[in-house]
């Protein structure tokens, strides 16, 4: 094929970033306060993406995300390479800006550093200026934290990534630009002579590509509008990053907000007008279909979504909804299921029922082992199998988001297994039945989701007599920054003991 169709990566990868080094490029993206954080993606040619792992195996400190902060965590990082190491920088709007390093992609990374503790500080991008030896930093901020927005600080920064070297200084102040709100996610370049900065403005949804350049980092700058939605159908069109290829052609890739399906990513051509400016993807509007880099061919490839759980293990496209328990403790504390999810001889992912005082509300528990929303029609199935005993245990398939619907096992005080469906709008406290309760003979269901043209799920089940669909559809939500969620949970309610286990086998993606 010589063209590719945009978006290249069509789930929440949020707020991408993107370096080459040699003949490969590596994404990385935002994951608030799911574990392991920080993806790590490869391509050869910027089209097709493999999850190769993540930075961030545990969000810190281990006792704040304990619990899900869906909407905190790691915002929007930047990744780059330099002295022979890979390094990220992110915000953490509630705790400051944090730097992990790697000499190899797969690591070993370094635990995570603070690098400026304060609130509100978001978006980080560090420059090493091979030109000079010197290093700097900008930054954006969250008005929900800090009572400010709508402008980038920078600092100088010590080589080694360790410090910041003074007190920072607003270096683009868009209350100052007319008709410009909400920059943020500033990225930070050397190119021809001057310091270029690449933000956008407008908000997620809505919002444009901005471009900055400057003759010194602190400015004055000028900027410009360099990508645009004008007529075409990808709205917002912003926040992401430039990369050159070997042969010298520029690219960029940025996200495109899409309610319940997340942040998207598109491939936009780069290029540099006669009077020095980037222009981005056909004349500042994004394109749909274009020619491919001019980058050796690749086999066709996206991020993995199916798995057969060999011996236990879950593969690297699943994430917790908080800190998993550390294996250590549970080891010390002799307790084999003090851990969410048991290694063992079979295939199949055998998650513990852990007793939780919210087992009825799924947006509260840490215990949930998610993926993304992928962003065309599909079939989602996973078959289930409850070995739990105690009362009121249950475990299922969940699309989470600040609404959810799941479909599962529960077991019923009188010692039977039912197949039941349940959900809760965005601002109810509890769920409420959906559709079917039916007995499950054998304590075992194939589970289905449907989802189809604006994430609307259909929700089915077999229990040994057929396939069967069960209540209305349920139309998918987002968080407030983060796609909705595709999850496998095992829960019951407070109470002594271990509650037992239950096990997932064959989870399938299938293209509808």
């Amino acid at each position: 094929m010589s063209t590719y169709a945009n978006p290249v990566l069509n789930a929440d990868w949020s707020d991408p970033d993107v370096v080459r080094v040699g003949d490969d490029f590596y994404l990385t993206a935002s994951s608030f306060g799911r574990a392991p954080g920080l993806p790590l993606l490869h391509s050869r040619d910027l089209v097709n993406w493999t999850l190769v792992g993540h930075a961030l195996e545990r969000l810190e400190p281990e006792e704040r995300f304990a619990l899900p902060r869906h909407d905190g965590g790691v915002w929007a990082p930047s990744i780059r390479h330099h002295d022979d190491r890979f390094w990220i920088f992110w915000g953490d709007p509630d705790q400051g800006i944090f730097q992990v390093n790697a000499p190899e992609i797969r690591g070993p990374w370094t635990r995570p550093h603070l690098l400026k503790a304060g609130l509100g500080l978001i978006d980080p991008c560090p420059l090493w200026d091979d030109e000079t030896g010197d290093a700097y930093l900008v930054h954006a901020w969250a008005k929900s934290r800090s009572g400010i927005k709508n402008r980038l600080t920078g600092h100088r920064m010590h080589p080694d990534g360790t410090s910041l070297l003074d007190e920072g200084k607003v270096i683009v102040d868009g209350d100052r630009i007319p008709g410009w709100f909400t920059l943020e996610g500033p990225k930070l370049y050397r190119h021809d002579g001057w310091f270029w900065i690449l933000a956008p403005a407008g908000g997620v949804e809505t919002g444009w590509q901005g471009a900055f350049r400057s003759r010194g980092f602190f400015g004055p700058y000028e900027e410009r509008i360099v990508l645009e939605q004008g007529d075409t159908e990808v709205n917002g069109p912003h926040q992401g990053g430039w990369v050159r290829t070997p042969a010298g052609e520029d690219w960029f890739l940025h996200f495109q907000q899409r309610g319940a399906y997340g942040r998207v990513v598109h491939l936009q051509p780069m290029g540099w007008g006669p009077d020095g400016w980037p222009v981005i993807g056909d004349s500042g509007a994004p394109v749909a279909v274009h020619r491919r880099p001019a980058l050796p061919a690749q086999p066709p490839a996206v991020p993995a979504t199916d798995d057969d759980f060999p011996g236990g293990r879950y593969g690297r496209q699943w994430q917790w909804t908080a800190n998993p328990p550390p294996l250590s403790a549970s080891l010390e504390r002799g307790d084999p299921h003090a851990g969410w999810a048991t290694q063992h001889s079979a295939d199949g992912l055998r998650l513990s029922c852990v007793r939780s005082a919210d087992a009825h509300d799924p947006r509260r528990l840490p215990n949930i082992l998610t993926q993304r929303l992928p962003g065309l029609p599909c079939t989602v199935e996973v078959e289930l199998r409850l070995d739990s005993a105690e009362p009121g245990a249950r475990a299922g398939l969940v699309v989470l988001g600040d609404a959810f619907g799941w479909i599962g096992l529960e077991r019923a005080a009188d010692g039977t297994v039912r197949l039941v469906h349940r959900f809760a709008e965005a601002a109810a406290d509890r769920e409420r039945d959906a559709g079917v309760s039916c007995p499950a003979p054998e304590g075992r269901a194939r589970l289905r989701i449907e989802i189809g043209a604006g994430a609307r799920c259909r929700f089915g089940y077999d229990v040994g007599d057929g396939p069967r669909r069960s209540g209305p559809v349920f139309a998918a939500t987002p968080w407030r920054w983060v796609g909705a969620l595709l999850g496998l949970f095992a829960v019951a309610p407070e109470g002594p003991g271990h509650a037992g286990a239950a096990t997932f086998t064959r989870f399938r993606i299938t293209s509808s």
